[in-house]
């Protein structure tokens, strides 16, 4: 099994792996939504793939299988990042049929080789109970205590502005 590095010519490849991680993930409140957010990413992917976001991909059967995304980010330096080079790990997800074939595992190894290619101090994800296992065995620890992960929403959930 070979990993690859998503090129421009997979955007549509990617663009539905991420609708389908969506999809399971969180839903969409209507079809709109939805939408709007499919016609969106291939031009979020054009502006970023190989330049701050990186894309690795698994094929089987001329079908693009399995994906995970690293966002590389660099912010001030602190301890925690001496270099303040980053990464997050977004959008692990494999199409339902080629699941527990060891494609998400196969995936995180080649990102985790780059990423220290790349000098990044770490890498960063927010694991479901469900990938839990698989990230501690490829050496991810739980975070901190000393901080909770927290959000807020500012921008109004219909991103149209309808």
């Amino acid at each position: 099994m070979t990993v690859e590095k998503a090129s421009l010519s997979d955007i549509d490849s990617l663009t539905d792996l991420r609708m389908g991680y969506l999809r399971e993930d969180s839903g969409f409140s209507d079809e709109r939504e939805a939408a709007l957010i499919r016609e969106r990413l291939p031009e979020y992917f054009r502006a970023h793939l190989n330049r701050d976001l990186f894309a690795y991909l698994i094929r089987r059967d001329g079908i693009a299988a399995a994906c995970a995304f690293l966002l590389v980010i660099e912010k001030p330096m602190s301890p925690s990042f001496p270099n303040g080079k980053t990464g997050t790990v977004l959008n692990v997800y494999t199409l339902p049929p080629f699941r527990r074939r060891g494609y998400a595992r196969r995936i995180m190894e080649a990102l985790l080789e780059d990423a220290g290619e790349m000098e990044l101090s770490r890498v960063d994800l927010k694991a479901t109970e469900d990938g839990y296992p698989l990230y501690r065995s490829v050496g991810f620890t739980d975070g901190s205590p000393k901080y909770r992960s927290m959000s807020r929403t500012v921008m109004r959930r219909d991103p149209s502005g309808i």
